[in-house]
């Protein structure tokens, strides 16, 4: 009986200490992604207080002197045209955003509460929609746009990213798990129509997911270069990353604007950042939800 009972407590232990490495293996994982990722991260953030001297002199992650002097030559150089394109970039990927969002959101609540004929064969379309690559899609686009008169304008930019398969996908999702039928059975027997349903019922119980759409939207256009690339020709419309090219092509005939193109880098951050801290709340509530259910 005790050679049993022996038996079966060292069994125990070392399943005890398969758990116990685990939770150590999962965080030293985390550790090594979390490093990769934020690694460029703090090279940018040191390298935009270096001067042009100490960009190619100094060690890559010591900090340098000229922080404040970069951001007064980005700030005055071209008249102030890296803030002309940071407005741009906001109009682009802030009203993009909202409209792709919004967009998503009727359509996914259509696809997940309504039935038509043809409702699975839009929706086998849209998700193969989300596999094709933006790249495919420009030079169309382009052409398209062009053929209407609307290449070089904000519009060029903006009509491209409204329609959004990966939004439409996950608000199909958010639909169906958050939006109960009966509620919406019992607001049209009070005599609710589908768009006040839709208003005052519908977006207010998926506001979480759309939140998420709304933020991954808005890093997708903040981060475009493409189609901008593509559609405009106007440097005074350019968003920040296409401004930040022509910085880094002139940058070969002028080597002090390489410090600018990496302070820019640096300055283009922040608003994702405080759009991400302001957001968070919103996931911190869906998960408390999901963990509710569960």
């Amino acid at each position: 009986m005790t050679a049993v009972t022996s038996t079966g407590d060292r069994q125990f232990g070392r399943r005890r200490g398969v758990k116990r490495r685990r939770p150590r293996l999962a965080l030293v994982v985390l550790l090594l992604g979390a490093l990769y990722c934020l690694t460029p991260v703090a090279w940018v953030v040191l390298a935009a207080s270096k001067t042009s001297r100490e960009l190619f002199t100094t060690f890559s992650f010591a900090p340098g002197s000229g922080l404040i002097d970069n951001l007064i030559d980005l700030s005055t150089y071209g008249g102030g045209q890296f803030w002309k394109w940071g407005l741009n970039s906001l109009i682009y990927a802030g009203l993009g955003a909202v409209l792709s969002t919004l967009v998503a959101a009727m359509a996914g609540y259509a696809l997940a509460k309504f039935r038509f004929r043809g409702r699975q064969v839009l929706f086998s379309a849209i998700l193969a929609g989300v596999l094709v690559p933006g790249v495919v899609l420009a030079v169309p686009q382009y052409l398209l746009l062009a053929a209407v008169g609307l290449a070089g304008t904000h519009w060029s930019v903006l009509l491209p990213v409204i329609i959004n398969p990966f939004g439409i996908f996950l608000c199909r999702v958010f639909a169906v798990a958050s939006v109960p039928e009966s509620t919406l059975e019992a607001a049209r027997l009070d005599g609710a129509g589908e768009l006040r349903i839709f208003v005052t019922i519908v977006l207010p119980m998926m506001i979480q997911g759309l939140v998420t759409v709304f933020l991954l939207q808005f890093v997708g256009i903040w981060n475009n270069f493409l189609l901008p690339f593509i559609m405009l020709s106007d440097q005074d419309k350019y968003p920040i990353t296409l401004g930040l090219y022509t910085f880094l092509g002139k940058g070969a005939g002028d080597g002090d604007l390489y410090s600018l193109v990496i302070t820019g880098s640096a300055v283009a951050v922040i608003p994702l950042i405080i759009l991400l801290l302001v957001l968070q709340r919103f996931w911190r509530a869906d998960l408390l939800a999901g963990g509710l259910k569960g």
